[in-house]
């Protein structure tokens, strides 16, 4: 096996940031720029993420994922309601709290779901009964929805707009965690407007740092009568949780540069494309069992014990998780990125045929 094959299939957050994030940099790195977001980079994020969305928008750079997610649940959530989502939801199960402390005691209320993705009926039935408990349960006021799934599905559009309607038929905001958006948009074939506003997104997580930034997120507004009670407080509340960096064109210039020549839905192309090419292998192994449809760049598959024992001895790394009931193995996560190459995949193969 050569030397300089990439092990890693952990995450896509393992990765360095793409060469072209990097060179944006360098050459920003020039000269005094007015700080805390008044510098002209900033002021050309809304006119290029609105290009790239259609649609008159706001946009917040954020360092991470998880003060994104937070921040946009705060915007529309007060102390005593409730936020809705899929019980597998990276809010829920992976930000170690951080949108009930920014929301200063919001609850997250979960639906178990197949594949990750929340049915109509299931939301419906459960705004029911919240309204039927009255005071004695925090009333939902924003739903949240991921794209793609924590289990590497993807919501269909049809899907999202179902969802959406029946959230502000009964006064919920629409809330997407987009970490890996870009790959939702490479399976759908669609557009970035599509599957978000169009179809009921009122405000967005936009992922940068998995398709290939250093560390830039985008908290997205997209403007409607829904948004507008509540635009005002975002800089507020970005400022009061520390998070309104001086020299804020650093992050702005890492999000123009994954916009540029679309460089975001590229990379997650890539990302997707080594995902099915991992997948297409393991559907052959004899040992493998999928339980999840691979619709993006995160691979769930159950291996013998042993065979992910020598994996590991091998210097392949990956994570585990609880494996469903009755089913012989362990269930694991592979997951590709804009920095796998085919000939990582085939390395990895090779090891699991082995």
């Amino acid at each position: 096996m050569s030397e300089d094959v990439r092990k890693n299939f952990a995450s896509d957050n393992v990765t360095p940031a793409s060469a072209e994030i990097l060179e944006a940099l360098m050459r920003g790195n020039q000269g005094n720029v007015s700080s805390y977001g008044e510098d002209h980079y900033t002021e050309q994020l809304a006119k290029k993420f609105g290009e790239v969305f259609e649609t008159e928008l706001a946009v917040f750079p954020i360092a991470t994922g998880t003060a994104t997610n937070s921040l946009a649940l705060s915007a529309i959530v007060r102390p005593y309601g409730s936020v809705i989502c899929d019980h597998s939801a990276h809010i829920e199960n992976d930000e170690g709290g951080a949108p009930e402390f920014f929301t200063s005691g919001a609850k997250i209320s979960t639906l178990p779901s197949p594949q990750g993705r929340m049915s109509p009926e299931a939301l419906q039935e459960a705004i029911k009964r919240n309204k039927e408990k009255g005071v004695l349960s925090p009333p939902f006021q924003a739903l949240s929805l991921t794209q793609s799934t924590e289990w590497g599905t993807v919501y269909p559009i049809k899907t999202i707009s179902a969802l959406s309607d029946i959230a502000h038929q009964n006064g919920l905001t629409v809330h997407m965690d987009g970490a890996r958006l870009g790959n939702a948009i490479n399976h759908l074939n669609c557009s970035p407007a599509e599957t978000t506003w169009k179809a009921g997104i009122d405000i967005l997580s936009f992922g940068g740092t998995k398709a290939g930034t250093m560390a830039a997120e985008a908290l997205i507004v997209f403007i409607n009568e829904r948004t507008k009670p509540f635009l005002s407080a975002i800089p507020h509340l970005i400022k009061r949780s520390g998070h309104l960096w001086s020299k804020h064109r650093f992050l702005s210039l890492q999000l123009l540069a994954l916009l540029e020549d679309t460089l975001w839905l590229k990379n997650c192309a890539h990302a997707n494309k080594m995902a099915k090419l991992l997948v297409a292998e393991l559907k052959r192994h004899p040992g493998a069992q999928m339980p999840f449809d691979c619709e993006s760049n995160e691979v769930f598959v159950v291996l013998p014990e042993t065979l992910l024992d020598n994996l590991e001895n091998e210097g392949f790394s990956f994570y585990r998780y609880p494996t469903p009931g009755g089913v012989p193995g362990k269930l694991v996560r592979f997951v590709t990125s804009f920095y796998t190459r085919t000939k990582d995949v085939e390395a990895l193969i090779e090891a699991i045929n082995k």
